[in-house]
């Protein structure tokens, strides 16, 4: 028996410190320019309507994970669109998402997809198809990530072919997991056109067309993929909650740097019915996630604790500045706890009564005969 004393952690902390140091040279190569080549030319028009009447709406660095960099979204004053500008540009999507949905990220991003409530919510996304369609033959999810909503999807619908697709390697895990049947890697608009075309009863784009740089092309891909008679599901934030504009920069869904298209639900339908879907349903009290007041807290506390080592810092944390993040995290829980019960029990309730709710979705149909 050796003689050296191992805490509980100690290995996984070695661990991450090891990764964190074999990634440093990479990052540190990525930033030696600056970020400003990460961002496309600032728009003047708005990427929807092509309205020149704009306006700032929110201002912030990444609140999530400390990378380097200034984000802006700004707001058409026509047509209501919110939108990241300057914008990414490949290379700042490359680095910005980044060990952030895998990686270094992988395990703290899994575990708010399987975190407490998650399943629930997971299943009531997929019960919103039964009075459309009881009985899908085959179902593609758009940004599945790691699948655990195919994975509960498949308890609602247990006959039911599920289909993942996504950018990341996070869709070969959820294959591993066999949390989906089968795993598209790649560009929605691109394999919508080849062997996805017309293939799916129902396709779902779960809080996904916020992270496209082409939302417009996203859903001429789902009416490419879907034969008729099938269903779009759609659910993503709503930038006209009034706790966007209360919170500012603390609004959990904002996440910026990653989300880089807001869709008011008007648009949205527009532009569905304009491709031929017919909307048969909308919601906003139900798909209304009880985050709002815990996500602002987080966020505040995440911005004044120091941040936990990192490559894309310039110099490693050192112990001092992880002892005094665990003590600023561990006095902040009772603003945390208190943050989840007034989600729960007070906006929760009045949020779609008072327009505070903080997602929509949108279900259209595929008619079985082509418009006109």
């Amino acid at each position: 028996m050796s003689g050296e004393q191992h805490t509980p952690g100690t290995s996984a902390k070695r661990s991450r410190a090891a990764t964190v140091a074999e990634l440093r040279p990479r990052y540190q190569a990525d930033l030696a320019h600056g970020t400003e080549r990460f961002f496309d030319r600032r728009r003047t028009d708005c990427p929807w309507c092509g309205s020149t009447r704009l306006r700032e709406r929110l201002r912030t660095p990444d609140l999530f994970q400390h990378k380097p960099g200034r984000f802006f979204l700004d707001e058409c004053q026509q047509c209501g669109h919110v939108f990241q500008n300057p914008r990414l540009n490949g290379a700042g999507l490359e680095f910005y998402y980044r060990d952030f949905y895998d990686g270094l990220g992988e395990k703290d991003l899994d575990g708010v997809f399987t975190g407490p409530g998650r399943e629930k919510m997971y299943r009531r996304r997929a019960e919103s198809l039964k009075p459309f369609d009881r009985t899908p033959k085959n179902w593609l999810d758009v940004g599945t990530g790691h699948g655990h909503f195919c994975a509960t999807a498949r308890t609602v619908f247990p006959g039911t072919v599920f289909d993942g697709l996504d950018f990341s390697a996070g869709i070969e895990l959820a294959e591993r997991a066999g949390r989906i049947d089968r795993g598209f890697r790649g560009s929605f608009t691109e394999l919508a056109r080849q062997e996805l075309l017309g293939r799916y009863d129902a396709v779902s784009m779960y809080h996904y067309l916020e992270h496209s740089t082409d939302p417009r092309g996203e859903l001429r891909a789902a009416w490419q993929a879907i034969h008729p008679g099938g269903h779009l599901l759609i659910e993503v934030p709503d930038p006209q909650s009034r706790l966007a504009r209360v919170l500012g920069r603390w609004w959990l869904p904002w996440l910026q740097p990653q989300h880089l298209n807001f869709l008011p639900v008007a648009n949205l339908r527009q532009e569905l019915t304009a491709l031929g879907f017919t909307v048969v349903a909308e919601a906003h009290a139900e798909p209304h996630d009880t985050v709002d007041l815990l996500g602002a807290v987080w966020l505040s506390l995440n911005a004044v604790a120091p941040p936990e080592d990192a490559p894309w810092l310039t110099t490693p944390t050192d112990r001092i500045h992880r002892l005094l993040r665990a003590a600023l995290l561990l006095a902040g829980v009772p603003a945390l706890l208190l943050g989840t019960t007034l989600d729960r029990l007070l906006v929760k309730p009045i949020a779609h009564r008072l327009g505070l709710s903080n997602a929509y979705r949108v279900i259209a149909r595929r008619p079985e005969t082509p418009p006109g």
